[in-house]
């Protein structure tokens, strides 16, 4: 059984930084495109990152040169790695994990099949 855990979130002032985790139960992490997605009250879900087996990313423009995504196979744990923080950035961060063909697609992709419940982030100015 998949199961996704996000730890990390809280409010930080403009500038500042945040490590978000995702503890994954179940098996086959290490073959899985995992992802990052946002969402802010009154708007939709929006893909932040995504990485893929091999550790190859991609990210939304609004995140570039400021937030990381990473992977540790071995601890089954997706990370993100945000830096330089602004108001907007501000939203429930969910995981997610997909199969290996989610990563293939050419751009960010939402057709993940399983979902974490999401930890909240908070930028004030």
């Amino acid at each position: 059984q998949v199961q996704l855990v996000e730890s990390g979130g809280g409010s930080v002032q403009a500038g500042g930084s945040l490590r978000l985790s995702c503890s994954a139960t179940g098996n086959g992490f290490r073959v899985s495109c995992m992802g990052w997605f946002r969402q802010a009250p009154g708007n939709e879900r929006e893909a932040v990152a995504q990485i893929d087996s091999h550790g190859t990313a991609s990210y939304a423009d609004p995140v570039k040169g400021r937030f990381t995504i990473s992977r540790d196979d071995v601890q089954n744990t997706l990370y993100l790695q945000m830096n330089s923080l602004k108001p907007e950035d501000s939203a429930m961060y969910v995981c997610a994990r997909g199969g290996i063909s989610v990563c293939e697609a050419p751009q960010l992709s939402s057709r993940f099949s399983y979902w974490g419940q999401g930890t909240q982030v908070t930028v004030s100015s």
